[in-house]
């Protein structure tokens, strides 16, 4: 009987995973140890360009892919995972339960928004975590020009002011007025608890980022949050009211639920801490990958972020050494010291940094260009072709950005 690699999630870390154990696999010419991946649908979800229009075709099919390396795919939602007896329980796609079984598991099921017990947020709030809550986003835009006009309608308030809502923030202004008319008086207000603009994220990129909102008359509503959410608007931890008919969170990122059926220590966020290796400490046939883990990137101190730019190497290193545990070789431990930030920032463009500190390197269009370069092309899956998917897949491979 073959032995059994599960990969949980068909995000960048898991469709990494798979390749680089298919290809480390084929490279040792073992045919007695099967990689599967299970997943919702095969199916690679371009997350970090929700905030666009469009989201419907933010997707790369992986079937064909998966054929080409090897790779089984199955199509489900994992439930639950027993460590001892080494099962996963899943949802299949009747709503049946099933079982699988491994010898080696590799969790890589990403990190979903997390929304608060914020009064209103459930109900009244959008976001652009999933595919289908960017297109309920999507719709909603789109029905706004059948409202009377107001400042409600025409005003969009982001609440966080972290990668994702400054990206989702300036946005809303080329997309309102592509429904509303361009000359439709639009407000865009992001709302963040920092005492700057783009705090969080950095001294430098944080002019660059209040260059972008002033040319885009995106606004800043300062050391305050949202405390409240109803179908006019908001009222903010300070007391004040926005009127507005569009809502979108963006604060509370978690890791995968899944973590915490795994015997182990996790992150804030609820990651599990790995080794050098990306195995789970304390579990000897389980890795970890993408945003579900909290792996060292150098010996600095820093470690990996729940971005695509870290989990694509993730998945890689996971995924051979997961094969390599099988195989009795040596495993390739993970270090991704280089770090950048490419932050789209609509019409105005884009600012690239370089480094932990974020040195910025490049802004306006030309930080456009390239972030369209990384959004359109270097984080899509390879073709499927299985000599180039498994090139693609060599955790030896320099790092592009």
């Amino acid at each position: 009987m073959k032995k059994q690699i599960l990969i949980l999630g068909a995000g960048f870390g898991g469709l990494w995973a798979a390749l680089s154990a298919t290809r480390l696999l084929s490279l040792h010419g073992c045919h007695d140890v099967e990689v599967s991946v299970l997943a919702p649908q095969p199916e690679l979800r371009i997350r970090p360009r929700f905030y666009e229009p469009n989201a419907h075709q933010l997707f790369a099919p992986l079937g064909e892919l998966f054929d080409a390396v090897g790779v089984n795919f199955i199509s489900g939602t994992a439930e639950r995972i027993d460590v001892e007896p080494k099962t996963v329980a899943y949802r299949d796609a009747l709503g049946a339960i099933k079982t699988l079984t491994y010898d080696k598991l590799v969790l890589a099921t990403g990190s979903r928004l997390a929304l608060p017990d914020t009064p209103g947020v459930a109900q009244h709030a959008f976001d652009v975590d999933q595919i289908e809550q960017a297109m309920r986003l999507e719709q909603h835009l789109q029905r706004l020009v059948d409202l009377p006009e107001s400042k409600a309608r025409n005003t969009v308030v982001v609440a966080g002011g972290g990668f994702t809502g400054i990206e989702t923030a300036t946005e809303m202004p080329a997309r309102l007025r592509a429904v509303l008319g361009e000359n439709a008086e639009i407000e865009v207000i992001i709302v963040d608890r920092g005492s700057k603009i783009g705090a969080s994220l950095g001294t430098e990129i944080s002019q660059s980022i209040a260059q972008a909102c002033e040319a885009l008359s995106v606004k800043w509503r300062l050391q305050t949050t949202v405390v409240a959410v109803d179908e006019h608007g908001v009222t903010l931890s300070d007391g004040q009211r926005i009127e507005a008919n569009t809502v979108i969170w963006t604060t509370g990122v978690r890791a995968s639920s899944l973590t915490a059926q795994i015997p182990g220590e996790r992150d804030a966020f609820g990651r599990l801490h790995v080794d050098a290796n990306l195995q789970v400490i304390g579990q000897p046939d389980i890795f970890a990958t993408g945003d579900v883990a909290y792996a060292a990137t150098d010996d600095l101190g820093n470690h990996a972020l729940m971005t695509c730019q870290h989990a694509i190497v993730l998945g890689r290193h996971a995924g051979h050494n997961v094969a390599a545990q099988i195989l009795g070789e040596q495993p390739i431990m993970y270090r991704q010291p280089k770090y950048v930030t490419c932050l789209d920032l609509g019409g105005w463009g884009a600012v690239y940094t370089e480094g932990w500190d974020r040195h910025v390197v490049l802004t306006g269009q030309e930080a456009k260009a390239l972030k369209t370069q990384i959004n359109t092309v270097w984080i899509y899956p390879p073709a499927a072709n299985r000599e180039a998917a498994w090139a693609a897949a060599d955790p030896m491979i320099p790092i592009v950005v």
